[in-house]
């Protein structure tokens, strides 16, 4: 038998449509467009995305830093509910909130899309919630990844990561060992779970098997459904934490994501102080006592695993404190002073 006629030997046949991927890039291309700045020198589509440093130039030793992360299994319940334009706010989001806790500003964001099955549309709609987070942050979309894995993953699924490169002159790094007794702890509202803690919440909800009491309108959401207020997109700080960063002497920020207060703020906390955090002035929002109360969770591992209200904080001078909170509302941050830096060894306290 002649193997090369028992099968058809093209890669449609395998399960991959190379015209849709043509059609992905047509249909995102305007959604790209909306994040050009100043240091872009390159239309997508190129075999590599090229960015000018020009804007460097006066800097005293510009360094670069990247991040590089994704949305978790978030990305279960944008499929469940078939939305997928603010899934790629949080992908964006989850780089662009790390490289700003040492005050880099973002330059470039780069997005891989794994499928399997290339629907053009979709991919669209993906990538126009990438260009927002981009627009949010003035990071330029410069380049990305669609990967069709047929047989690897079923057709209606997909993961969605990427990564983010930033800029910070040397000399203006956010430098935690300046951190002293008496500084302040601002916290920075979230806007939900953000994109960490989401297999505790598909577990406590019933998500994986579609459970229809998430897609109830509820009293307690504000008449959100739960599938809405866990799809929330996170919230980006970048442009409010810069204009603080400008203004008033920060000496510590805390991105906070996948492990709560107990793993995040500690990573920027010199040996032999502690924040003190007052549990009390914490602002929860509802979507967590609905997670507490639904799933039984004791409320210490609640703060170990999500944000609980707060995406982010900052360390500043006591005597800041008031302008520093002026400034973020002036750049739409409702934020409010939750402890205090003391001594201590275990660098954080509830």
């Amino acid at each position: 038998m002649d193997h090369k006629n028992s099968f058809s030997a093209s890669y449609a046949a395998a399960g991959v449509d190379i015209t849709a991927g043509y059609k992905s890039v047509e249909l995102m291309k305007k959604h790209v467009a909306r994040t050009r700045n100043e240091g872009c020198v390159d239309d997508v589509g190129g075999f590599g995305g090229c960015f000018s440093l020009a804007s460097i130039a006066g800097m005293e030793e510009p360094i670069t830093v990247s991040g590089t992360d994704g949305c978790g299994t978030k990305v279960k319940l944008a499929i469940l509910m078939d939305k997928h334009d603010t899934i790629g706010i949080d992908a964006v989001a989850m780089c662009v909130n790390d490289i700003i806790c040492v005050g880099a500003k973002p330059l470039f964001f780069l997005d891989y899309i794994a499928c399997g099955k290339n629907k053009p549309e979709k991919i669209a709609e993906i990538v126009s919630g990438v260009a927002e987070g981009c627009v949010q942050s003035s990071a330029a979309l410069i380049g990305g990844e669609t990967a069709e894995h047929p047989g690897l993953m079923p057709e209606d699924d997909y993961d969605l990561a990427g990564f983010a490169v930033g800029v910070v002159d040397k000399p203006k790094m956010i430098d935690k060992n300046k951190m002293a007794v008496g500084d302040v702890v601002i916290a920075l509202p979230s806007t939900g779970i953000h994109s960490n803690g989401f297999s505790l919440c598909r577990k406590v909800f019933d998500i994986d098997n579609n459970n229809p009491e998430i897609y109830v309108s509820r009293e307690e959401l504000g008449g959100r459904s739960i599938a809405e207020a866990l799809l929330e997109p996170t919230k980006i700080y970048v442009k409010p934490v810069l204009a603080l960063i400008d203004k008033v002497n920060v000496k510590g920020i805390s991105h906070i994501t996948g492990g709560g207060f107990y793993e995040n703020i500690p990573r920027s906390i010199p040996d032999g102080l502690c924040a003190k955090i007052d549990r009390k002035a914490i602002k929860v929002l509802p979507i967590f006592d609905l997670i507490m109360k639904w799933g039984d969770v004791p409320e210490r591992d609640m703060f170990n695993t999500y944000n609980m209200g707060v995406g982010m904080t900052v360390v500043v001078p006591a005597d800041e404190a008031e302008t520093s909170l002026e400034l973020l509302k002036e750049n739409g941050i409702d934020a409010y002073v939750i402890g205090e830096i003391v001594e201590g060894e275990e660098k954080v306290t509830l």
